[in-house]
């Protein structure tokens, strides 16, 4: 059943005398004598582990498997201009220049048939060391789910982020899932001769985690269904074979762009700048820009593995070159 809005009607002098009404009775206790002004206790930060929606008929959540903090952003961004390029923009939209702040989001899609569970977050041995993320498996029971419950497990690429919770001290997390990936992806990381310099140790980690697993492995290549409603989409440049996924239920329709973007201001205001971390920097540009014109033109809903969490948004496109990234509020309520 939908919500009425809340009506609007009320004059100002209502307005005023309810508000009025309303904030004596804390203001009349703040004046009054305490009998001691004891030093209360920091709690410390605090922070989302989940977010729920419900888009069509499927049920989306983000859960969250951490962050890091790095204390640099260019070279990791832009290497391919000066720190003072990357820094003016950063500068222009209140964003540190010093500090690269990624979140980790994995995602579950409830179809009313299947729990589909997109990436695994760092687990033991991913991008980012415990307790800083790794945390997937700890948040699923606060968010309503087990391991033993995920019916597929869908991989966009693999880097250790991503792949790096499929097992914990070498025992399978999801006992009773399928995994789905990119043979292009599967086959790039399980070759360690071939592996590029400098990208060994995720393939350590691909082949560790993805070891006597092949049998459960369904390949799938862009334009194919993980399940009705779910469509991988080409999105290669950032891995070989990484693939973003278009969901549409009851006629709403959202994109996981798994990692299109890792810094919600400078990846979407210049996708030209090269990404450390991109296995061909100039095709993950030129994808990051068919992506951001896509979601921005269709005005399409977005999860962004990388995104500050809960990671829901949307792409406005600004000038001739950049985008801006748009947090969910209300939009897909």
């Amino acid at each position: 059943m939908s919500k009425k809005p809340v009506s609007l009607d009320l004059s100002r002098r209502d307005f005023l005398t309810k508000t009025s009404a309303s904030l004596t009775a804390p203001i009349l206790a703040s004046s009054l004598p305490t009998i001691a002004n004891a030093k209360a206790p920091f709690l410390g930060t605090s922070k989302p582990q989940f977010y729920r929606i419900k888009v069509g008929d499927f049920e989306i959540t983000s859960i969250s498997d951490g962050e890091a903090m790095i204390d640099k952003v260019h070279p990791i961004f832009g290497a391919n201009t000066t720190k003072e390029d990357v820094d003016s923009v950063l500068n222009n939209n209140l964003m540190p220049t010093n500090l690269f702040n990624p979140s980790f989001t994995p995602t579950i899609i409830n179809t009313g048939e299947k729990i589909i569970l997109f990436d695994t977050g760092n687990g033991d041995d991913g991008f980012a060391p415990r307790p800083l993320a790794g945390r997937l498996t700890r948040q699923l029971e606060s968010a309503g789910f087990t391991p033993e419950q995920i019916d597929i497990v869908v991989l966009t690429h693999g880097h250790s982020d991503h792949i790096g919770g499929m097992k914990e001290k070498d025992q399978e997390v999801f006992p009773n899932a399928e995994y789905v990936i990119s043979a292009i992806e599967f086959d790039f990381w399980n070759n360690l001769e071939d592996i590029p310099k400098g990208l060994e140790g995720f393939s350590r980690t691909f082949i560790a985690n993805t070891k006597g697993l092949k049998e459960k492995f369904r390949f799938i290549k862009p334009g194919q269904d993980v399940v009705t409603g779910v469509q991988a989409v080409e999105a290669y440049g950032h891995a070989p074979g990484h693939l973003g996924f278009h969901i549409e239920s009851k006629g709403k329709q959202f994109l996981i762009w798994g990692d299109c973007a890792h810094h919600h201001v400078l990846s979407l205001a210049r996708p030209d700048l090269h990404f450390f971390f991109d296995w061909d920097k100039e095709i993950a540009a030129q994808t990051r820009k068919k992506i951001f014109d896509m979601v921005a033109t269709d005005k399409l809903a977005v999860i962004g593995y990388h995104m500050p969490f809960p990671a829901f948004g949307f792409v406005e496109k600004r000038d001739n070159q950049g985008y801006r990234w748009i947090p969910n509020s209300i939009q897909l309520k």
